[in-house]
């Protein structure tokens, strides 16, 4: 299967790039620092040639001022949901993100990976937007779509809240494989999260695509506190949904960068 990968160069990208051929998938990469914008329709169409499914990770990865939210991750979305649909592409991956319902509190029962959108920044206010961008290419024009809510991928677990939410980036191909791959798929939301022990979140809605993850935070970081950060993380957002975060802050955060 040919795929276009977006945002190749971030860091979830750089991780498919390296291990989706493995798995029987050419990869073409498009990302800004290779000047290639997903805003501008002529390169994407070009980039869409021969393609049958886009894995779309392309987008501001974390809280920053609306302007910078919505040409990224708003306008960025659309362009590639209609994109794929000049291009008569029907299978659409969207990397969606745990901030989607960061406000959400934690229980004693793993969270359903259709937990209804609580966002607790812009950032999540525009992957809500995505996952309900998705619902509609799917209704409207059959599109099959993969929404993924994303916890902490990264290369090792980083800190007791790792133990949860770790997703490792050999899991994340095979959960890539798996929604490129599943007959099953019409729409859903997914948990990007492995198959952590003491994880928060259910794998349900994976294994319905046929995701099976391998890979344990615990056992890769036997060295981290489960205890560490449990106050912070009373809900799904963790610091996210914290004063630091609020629009004012965020504004004069990205002020003072400029200065």
């Amino acid at each position: 299967m040919k795929i276009l990968l977006t945002g190749s160069s971030g860091q979830v990208g750089r991780m498919l790039s390296a291990r989706l051929p493995a798995l029987g998938f050419e990869v073409r990469e498009f990302d800004r620092a290779n000047g290639q914008d997903v805003n501008d329709p002529a390169a994407l169409d070009s980039a869409l040639v021969d393609i049958q499914a886009v894995v779309h990770l392309a987008g501001q990865p974390t809280e920053a001022p609306w302007s910078v939210i919505r040409e990224a991750n708003i306008d960025g979305a659309l362009a590639v949901f209609e994109g794929a649909r000049r291009a008569g592409i029907r299978r659409v991956v969207f990397a969606s993100s745990n901030h989607a319902v960061g406000f959400t509190p934690h229980s004693s029962e793993e969270l359903d990976a259709a937990t209804p959108p609580r966002p607790d920044t812009l950032y999540g206010v525009s992957k809500v937007f995505g996952e309900a961008l998705g619902r509609y290419y799917a209704d409207r024009y059959g599109m099959q779509v993969a929404c993924l809510r994303i916890g902490s991928c990264s290369e090792h677990p980083r800190d007791g809240r790792s133990l949860a939410t770790w997703l490792s980036p050999d899991d994340c191909a095979r959960l890539i494989q798996a929604c490129l791959g599943s007959s099953e798929l019409t729409y859903a939301l997914i948990w990007g999260v492995s198959a952590n022990r003491y994880r928060w979140w259910s794998l349900a809605a994976g294994a319905e695509v046929g995701y099976r993850p391998l890979d344990d935070a615990a056992i890769t970081r036997p060295d981290l506190d489960v205890e560490d950060r449990r106050d912070i993380d009373a809900v799904v957002g963790g610091e996210y949904t914290g004063a630091s975060y609020d629009i004012d802050e965020v504004v004069r955060g990205s002020e003072g960068d400029r200065t």
